[in-house]
């Protein structure tokens, strides 16, 4: 009971620290509302506003029906430009796409022949600009076939492709984006916020004063990470109800329970490599460098950036270590595909015994280190 009861109230102590600092408390609002908002909103890898210009030599109805075409929210309206205006606006920026129609265009088209017509691409943005590439090829062909048979869709190909898209019907990547937001930002602040209480107990000399008391190691450590698991969770569970399904409209496809419970598992995991990462480093310079070690490989290995499967063979193995790419698949399913306990145990238990390794292992350097410096 005395050691339940140190652990509270050195948990208290954390807590008062963390949220008596503006800094802090400040960090913490702007991680997980506006920098979700941003992430999850911000440009991507779809086509969105795109700017294009049309070089139309041939003025006929089939080159502005094609124009009118290109609508938005893909693209701006599309801006008429005479030819000695494409190099200059292209090396400008001001366009990523100029597509060019040559004279007697309409007629080539009516008289079965195939005409050529030119796009022009600005590819500093690759992703954008090769799905922008499609997208103006598919309105072109399907405006051409409107305009000789009135159907868009003739002639009916032999083999027709229909597709459904499971758990995100209209392919929104802010749904995405914004549960792998989250993820940075649990992981980031959890990490910074549990290492940085290390160093501070050490550079304000308050550890000597914790060595002399009648407590453990265990229960400074578990403090710590109890404490800044409560705060981050908190912060998750506002950033989740009012900005991720309030302002960005993200739906709930599972139970919010089982997710908090998930995130809280994994908090502790993440919480558990920051105070290893604080008890290693000396100052806090030293802390920023190995947090930026380790934050980096987290974000981008644990499929957030980049499906797993996408990933060479070795390092898909290596990422097995990293409770963020379970926590992520657990997410996943939980918000998109509506999971329950009995289809994400793995990946609970996953994060669970990371989060023990990590544990362990962040308790006996803190043990040595303290042992060092009595």
């Amino acid at each position: 009971m005395k050691r339940f009861l140190n652990i509270f109230w050195l948990a208290g102590k954390e807590l008062k620290s963390v949220l008596g600092d503006p800094v802090m408390v400040v960090l913490i609002l702007w991680s997980f509302v506006f920098a979700v908002i941003l992430e999850a909103s911000g440009a991507g890898d779809t086509v969105y506003n795109a700017a294009i210009a049309i070089l139309d030599e041939d003025k006929s109805t089939l080159t502005r029906q094609v124009a009118a075409a290109l609508d938005p929210p893909w693209f701006q309206p599309p801006v008429l430009i005479s030819s000695d205006q494409v190099a200059p606006e292209m090396d400008t920026g001001r366009f990523m796409f100029v597509l060019s129609f040559p004279p007697g265009f309409e007629a080539d088209v009516i008289a079965g022949e195939m005409p050529t017509a030119q796009l022009e691409v600005d590819a500093t943005a690759v992703s954008q600009a090769q799905l922008g590439t499609d997208y103006i090829q598919n309105i072109l062909l399907s405006e051409t076939r409107a305009f000789l048979s009135g159907n868009p869709d003739a002639p009916e190909p032999a083999l027709r492709l229909e597709l459904r898209r499971a758990f995100n019907p209209n392919g929104d990547p802010v749904w995405f984006k914004a549960v792998s937001s989250l993820l940075n930002q649990l992981s980031l602040l959890t990490i910074a916020l549990t290492g940085a209480a290390m160093l501070r107990e050490r550079e304000q000399g308050t550890i000597e004063h914790l060595m002399v008391m009648p407590l453990t190691p265990f229960e400074i450590a578990l403090s710590k990470v109890l404490a800044n698991v409560v705060v981050v969770l908190a912060a998750f569970t506002l950033s989740l109800l009012f900005v991720v399904q309030g302002v960005l409209q993200v739906p709930m496809a599972g139970a919010t329970p089982l997710l908090l419970t998930g995130t809280a598992i994994y908090l502790a995991a993440a919480a558990a490599i920051g105070m290893f990462l604080g008890t290693m480093a000396r100052s806090m310079a030293q802390f920023a460098l190995l947090v930026i070690m380790v934050i980096i490989p987290i974000i981008m290995l644990s499929g957030g950036m980049g499906a797993i499967e996408s990933q060479p063979d070795i390092v898909q193995r290596l990422t097995m270590a990293l409770p963020s790419r379970h926590f992520l698949a657990f997410a996943k399913a939980v918000v998109f595909r509506g999971a329950g306990p009995g289809a994400v145990w793995l990946e609970l238990s996953l994060m669970a015994g990371l989060g023990l390794a990590f544990f362990v292992a962040s308790l006996a350097l803190f043990r040595r280190s303290m042992s060092l410096s009595g």
